[in-house]
């Protein structure tokens, strides 16, 4: 491929005279040109002068599972903008249901000479998977850090949402509207932010309501408008007037279901979400939902990623960040017949 000198001072915000310097090595250009003209010719594919092809330090690898749930996105355009200030340029790798897969992903990261990865809900939040390929990567002392599951055999930071005191605040919320048959629309039971969603959901129904035996009461499902919709559809069968939602997306799918019913929310059946992604407060209704702390989340990753490229080891240990209850019109006081039995017990 023919380098366009034109092309990559464009994408650097620099002359053509300072990617040409830049290129054949000459003095009088600043660190942070340099880079950036590096970094440029790296996301522009082009090939690097022989001299130059061990200099990628501008590169992150950042991974997401995909672009269709908004949080993902949040993360991404957070964590991207982050590391620009810092003079760093993360490639954004997104995966697709049958396409290029995470370890895939991140061998061809490998090949491009990054500097460091951060893995955001990668296959580390499966509890099943396979330690071994962060442990590789660890092992050649390439920083990385992931947020979302953390798992005590890998050794890197974790950056957490404390998903049991989500749960946790849901059900104090909708047991304070005087619910008591409450549901729990959740993802795939093997994922570590389920696990951890379910143990709150438990710790909620047994303080606020002494229920101890919620088999019933937890549908397992996809993370998806109609994995959403069809664990809503079970747990309106139970007679349950509210239902907790792993996701956002799961929560419209609960919706769904509840209109399908001739019911009304909030007014028959009370939703909350989770994640609380940009369009939740547009939704009919509104919707109440537990809020990630993602800025924050996101900067802590960047944070800590740096800090292990710069040579200063990161705990390796989990940061967990509290959630905030989002309390829009989704939810409200229980009809009156469970009212009226609440009253009675």
């Amino acid at each position: 491929m023919t380098t366009r000198l034109a092309d990559i001072a464009a994408h650097a915000g620099v002359s053509e005279a300072t990617v040409s310097r830049v290129l054949n090595g000459k003095p009088g250009v600043s660190p942070t040109t340099r880079q950036a003209v590096l970094t440029a010719l790296d996301v522009l594919g082009y090939e690097r002068p022989a001299r130059l092809r061990q200099q990628r330090a501008g590169l992150i690898g950042l991974i997401i599972p995909e672009l269709t749930n908004p949080i993902f996105p949040a993360f991404a355009q957070i964590i991207e903008g982050s590391l620009a200030m810092h003079g760093y340029t993360a490639v954004l790798c997104t995966q697709t249901p049958g396409g290029i897969t995470e370890d895939d992903y991140t061998e061809l990261l490998l090949e491009r000479g990054v500097a460091g990865i951060i893995f955001v809900n990668g296959l580390h939040a499966d509890s099943l998977s396979d330690k071994a390929r962060y442990t590789r990567l660890t092992d050649r002392g390439l920083p990385i850090v992931l947020i979302n599951g953390c798992r005590t055999d890998i050794e890197a930071p974790f950056i957490s949402n404390d998903d049991t005191a989500s749960l946790e605040m849901a059900v104090a919320h909708l047991t304070a509207l005087g619910h008591r048959r409450i549901g729990f629309a959740v993802g795939q039971e093997r994922f570590v932010p389920s696990i951890r969603k379910i143990e709150g959901f438990r710790l909620g129904m047994s303080e606020h309501l002494g229920v101890t035996d919620t088999a019933d009461l937890i549908v397992p499902s996809m993370f998806t408008v109609e994995g959403g919709q069809a664990a809503a559809r079970a747990l309106l069968d139970l007679g349950c007037t509210a239902i907790c939602c792993g996701n956002d997306i799961m929560a419209i799918g609960a919706i769904r279901a509840v209109r399908q019913r001739g019911l009304r929310v909030p007014q028959d059946v009370s939703v909350v979400g989770f994640d609380d992604t940009p369009l939740t407060a547009y939704l009919d209704p509104p919707l109440t939902t537990i809020r990630q702390s993602v800025r924050e989340m996101a900067l802590a990753a960047v944070g800590n990623l740096l800090d292990e490229i710069h040579g200063s080891r990161a705990p390796r240990t989990e940061l967990l960040f509290r959630p905030e209850l989002v309390v829009r019109r989704s939810t409200a006081p229980a009809p009156p017949a469970e009212l009226a039995m609440a009253a009675d017990a």
